[in-house]
């Protein structure tokens, strides 16, 4: 998008109304000390998220795949594509023995493999030998189900310039980082 579609598409929003802005003064007669723009803030964030979470779950159906199996393929990417059953667990929050399920199911469609560098035999119960390596059809199905979460989350922020996109992140990250400096749990 060049500098005139940008400004044209700025030009286009100037006193737009999303559904938003209709809830804020609904309740803002009811609240009168209600802030429009936290109330709004928060309510379109949480929408967006709703939004984009939707969308990744059907990214996920559409190859197959549960949430804590594409966490697994996940974390398996960003171990340099092979790690061991405890790491992996641990990466995960989880109990070795919690994630052999959906380790399995990766197993058996042919995403993952699983070695024994010790004892020489699998042991699902979670043998510190034991690796898990992603394979090139679980990068693959990991990659298209990323791929396909991520082109909704280009469409969404596609529709402000490098600018306000830069801005947004910044402004975000603040409030992120107020979250993490006065959270307790």
């Amino acid at each position: 998008m060049d500098g005139e579609e940008e400004a044209e598409q700025r030009d286009a929003l100037e006193g737009a109304r999303d559904w938003v802005d209709d809830h804020v003064d609904r309740w803002h007669t009811v609240l009168p000390d209600l802030d429009p723009h936290v109330e709004g803030a928060v309510t379109r964030m949480q929408y967006l998220a709703d939004h984009l979470r939707r969308v990744g779950e059907r990214a996920l159906a559409e190859y197959g795949l549960r949430r804590e199996e594409h966490e697994m393929l996940h974390v398996l990417v960003r171990s340099g594509r092979h790690t061991t059953l405890p790491q992996l667990a641990m990466d995960l929050g989880e109990a070795p023995n919690a994630v052999t399920e959906s380790l399995d199911a990766l197993e058996k469609r042919g995403f993952v493999t699983r070695s024994s560098t010790g004892s020489g035999k699998k042991n699902p119960a979670g043998d510190r030998g034991e690796e898990i390596t992603l394979t090139d059809e679980g990068h693959t199905t990991w990659l298209g189900a990323i791929d396909a979460a991520g082109a909704e989350e280009r469409r969404l922020l596609g529709s402000l310039d490098w600018y306000e996109r830069t801005l947004l992140a910044s402004l975000l990250r603040r409030v992120v980082l107020t979250v993490e400096g006065h959270d307790e749990g």
